[in-house]
């Protein structure tokens, strides 16, 4: 069998559970516990479908990070919830998912999936670098499009995009993005850079949308090219030309907000999936008890159980 890591965006994936599970699923003290439940199964059936070997809970130590806002002060700024004096702001989350975060990380511990954060850096980060100088092929799990950056056959990274649903995943490979997007994924960060992304605060250069964005990215290659020749003069239109070069100051900060960091210094993390062993088991017991997770933790205790010997 092929050895296999998988990179699991986290917080996209328990704001998915959060919103696919009634919240009326509760532990025996009324807590909430729908977001960890779905969580779990959500584990349970990538473990189960794609057959990983590693995994690593991928996380945001720092969902904001203020490098980022002082290059662009929109960035992320309408799910601001409180700005603190120190340390991350504090994001918009529904109080009902905010009780189960501290949950959810004790059940991956309780398990044994690590949970693999940076100070000052968000979990797309953490992936990037953690894909990057993977020596094994890498599945990341996502519904966000920014990833696809990292796509690349040559490497065998691909993305599994969770944005349709669980039961709609879908495998990104270069020729996905192509077909897409009409850029390489190599030209994904500088396509996003150009078109922006309202999702995440990024104004992008006014008048260029996806299509112009993607015809300059394959008739000048980046966009340092694009920049190049809008300054010349050549291979494009005036109204063209005219908003590239009103879009400079933003074209000069934006590309390090939007290509994700591939350099963090990471310890190392033991993520080979390996079946429990009786202090854990008896963990997760205790936990499933406490909170209520019943046939969510029997399932999740068996996935790994079936990983770890395989």
């Amino acid at each position: 069998m092929q050895e296999r890591v998988m990179l699991l965006d986290s917080a996209s994936l328990y704001f998915r559970a959060f919103y696919g599970v009634p919240d009326t699923v509760r532990a025996p003290d009324g807590t909430p516990v729908n977001a960890v439940r779905g969580f779990l199964d959500i584990i349970t059936r990538l473990v189960t479908t794609y057959r990983p070997t590693h995994l690593v809970a991928c996380w945001d130590d720092d969902w904001r990070p203020q490098w980022r806002v002082d290059l662009i002060p929109t960035y992320k700024t309408h799910r601001v919830a409180e700005v603190t004096a120190v340390g991350p702001d504090i994001e918009v989350v529904p109080d009902p998912l905010e009780v189960q975060v501290p949950i959810i990380r004790r059940t991956l511990e309780t398990l044994g999936i690590p949970i693999v954060g940076a100070a000052e850096h968000e979990a797309d980060d953490v992936i990037g670098t953690l894909a990057t100088r993977a020596t094994l092929p890498v599945d990341i799990i996502t519904g966000d499009r920014d990833l696809f950056q990292l796509v690349d056959d040559a490497s065998d990274v691909r993305v599994i995009y969770t944005a349709r649903g669980m039961s709609n995943l879908e495998i990104v490979t270069d020729a996905t993005v192509v077909a897409k997007y009409g850029v390489l994924p190599t030209q994904y960060a500088d396509f996003a850079t150009l078109r922006g992304d309202s999702s995440d605060g990024l104004p992008g250069v006014a008048g260029i949308g996806e299509k112009t964005a993607a015809t300059l990215l394959t008739a000048h290659g980046d966009l340092a090219g694009i920049i190049a020749a809008a300054e010349a003069g050549v291979g494009m239109s005036a109204g063209i030309q005219s908003k590239i070069l009103a879009g400079l100051p933003y074209l000069a900060v934006a590309p390090t907000v939007v290509e994700v960091v591939k350099g963090l210094d990471l310890p190392g993390t033991e993520s080979r999936l390996r079946a429990l062993d009786d202090a854990r088991r008896a963990d997760a017991a205790s936990l499933a008890e406490q909170w209520a997770l019943g046939t969510a933790m029997t399932r999740i205790v068996d996935a790994l159980d079936a990983a770890g010997a395989r």
